[in-house]
């Protein structure tokens, strides 16, 4: 196995993006998640307020100190991607593809949203609309964006997939989902303008894409998701073939001892496969 890349680890306790009644408990989830993660060049925790604007300038404070290799940022709710995923989107230009691991789409706006609650528009906020100040600065196209493993869309979400293109994968194998995302880079440019460059990816994961048979300590359970395995086998399969911008693992709600044995062999491996230094595909 190639050699593993310095890991810088950015831990952030929000819970106030939520709109389960036990988000409290993402505080315990994103500091048991930071420790699972193992040895790490950099750890980070970032002092959340209730402001979510406010927590999410500390954010991107913290990832700005990161200070190269792999960046792992452990929520809290889903919010906390914004600024990670922001950050790559303005390092590597239109290569970079984000692959959403979730069981929902995170794809409402305040005016859509069943909810309000801002976990439920962190991506939609990504490709620039979203509330006023929790927008990516230089959003991500839609076509660009890969879903796997969602299976629970709200209705103005369906629209905004079937009118923009973006891939949903609800039951894909790796092979799968490497050919959809070398679809997504065709043609991407880098930041120096050059063209036709391999895609980079950010691979998100809400832990709620585990089925809630095998994994139940999330928010928002939701029935036929993927197993531990498959979800290791998927991430596996994008790091061996393409550059890995970032790591986000969120929505762990500590309740249960056997799904806390079960994150901590998962997480380490998921971080292990991602900061491999090298790639099995020519570049």
């Amino acid at each position: 196995m190639a050699a593993m890349a310095g890991v810088t680890v950015v831990e952030v306790g929000q819970w106030r993006g939520s709109g389960a009644p036990t988000a409290e408990r993402l505080r315990e989830g994103a500091r048991l998640l930071a420790e699972m993660v193992g040895a790490a060049d950099q750890r980070v925790c970032v002092d959340v307020d209730d402001d979510l604007r406010s927590t999410a300038a500390k954010v991107r404070a913290a990832v700005g100190q990161a200070q190269g290799g792999l960046l792992v940022t452990v929520g809290g709710d889903c919010g906390v991607e914004l600024e990670p995923v922001a950050a790559a989107r303005e390092r590597y230009g239109d290569r970079l593809v984000v692959v959403w691991f979730d069981a929902h789409g995170d794809l409402n706006t305040p005016e859509s949203s069943p909810s309000g609650a801002y976990h439920g528009m962190v991506l939609r906020a990504l490709t620039g609309e979203g509330p006023e100040g929790l927008v990516a600065r230089e959003p991500v196209a839609p076509e660009r964006i890969v879903l796997v493993g969602v299976r629970d869309l709200d209705s103005g979400e369906v629209a905004f997939v079937e009118e923009h293109g973006v891939r949903h994968l609800p039951v894909v194998d790796g092979a799968g989902l490497v050919a959809a995302i070398e679809g997504c880079g065709a043609g991407a440019l880098g930041n120096d303008g050059s063209e036709g460059r391999e895609p980079v990816v950010y691979v998100h994961i809400d832990l709620d894409v585990l089925d809630p048979l095998v994994f139940r300590s999330v928010g928002c359970p939701t029935p036929d998701g993927l197993q531990p395995d498959q979800l290791l086998s998927l991430v596996a399969a994008v790091a061996e073939r393409f550059e890995v911008a970032g790591l986000g693992l969120t929505e762990y709600e500590p309740s249960r001892q056997e799904d806390q044995e079960l994150l901590s062999g998962l997480v380490g491996e998921l971080v292990k496969v991602c900061a491999q230094a090298g790639r099995t595909t020519p570049r």
